[in-house]
């Protein structure tokens, strides 16, 4: 008999715990979107921590904050979230969350609603350390501390660590293993109508954030192991 855990993504079991860690919306879908459905369609609890939000200009359009939440609930019900946060919504487009570190590695360890203590994950699914982007570089940080080992009884440790990357890091080579590949075929419908929801982000044509180009590098991923599609991650700890 074929154990059902073995057909599920990282070996993990129906009703154990995933916490996906989003600097900002629509981190948790361009990445490890695809993964995160399948996990959820497994039965798998996926709990979304969206670090902020804020106030902002951006390439080719404003960010706002209120147009954001919605495009983050959006895409989290097509993903099959079992729950979902922003933890800092910022009206005024003044937060620097790199300048807060400890505040991070709290929020991560603590937040009432999607934390470790919260939902004690069994998989814990972060930015990876070779993004660009410096609010990315900070939660990656924050993450890998607030993951750190501890004893039974004491905050809890997942036994999974796993890196995603941003649309934007592919540009330039790094030197980061990715060794963890996902099988997400079936579930890139989901992924699709999740980068779909985001209609402020996505951008036309053959741009990073395009959702030709996403789709693109997906198969691309898929199609290196015989695939249609795929996403790979950095391993950081896999332990049993």
């Amino acid at each position: 008999m074929i154990n059902e855990s073995a057909r599920n993504p990282f070996g993990m079991r129906a009703g154990e715990q995933v916490l996906l860690v989003a600097p900002h919306p629509d981190d948790e879908t361009i990445g490890p979107g695809g993964t995160a459905a399948r996990l959820a369609a497994a039965g798998i609890g996926v709990h979304v921590l969206c670090v902020t939000v804020r106030s902002a200009r951006m390439w080719g359009g404003h960010s706002d904050p209120h147009t954001r939440l919605t495009e983050f609930e959006a895409a989290c019900k097509a993903l099959g979230a079992t729950s979902q946060t922003i933890a800092w919504v910022d009206e005024t487009g003044e937060l620097d969350i790199t300048a807060k570190q400890r505040d991070l590695v709290n929020l991560i360890e603590t937040h009432e609603e999607c934390s470790l203590s919260s939902v004690r994950p069994d998989t814990l699914i972060i930015p990876a350390a070779g993004g660009y982007h410096q609010d990315h570089q900070a939660v990656f940080r924050a993450a890998f501390a607030a993951a750190r080992i501890h004893g039974p009884g004491l905050k809890p440790t997942p036994r999974l660590v796993l890196g995603y990357r941003g649309v934007e890091d592919r540009w330039s080579a790094d030197r980061e293993p990715w060794w963890v590949h996902v099988d997400t075929s079936a579930h890139w419908a989901d992924k699709e109508e999740a980068l779909r929801a985001y209609g402020t982000q996505m951008r036309p044509g053959n741009q990073p954030r395009s959702l030709e180009h996403i789709q693109t590098i997906d198969a691309a991923t898929g199609g290196s192991h015989c695939w249609e599609y795929g996403e790979s991650f950095v391993p950081y700890r896999m332990s049993w």
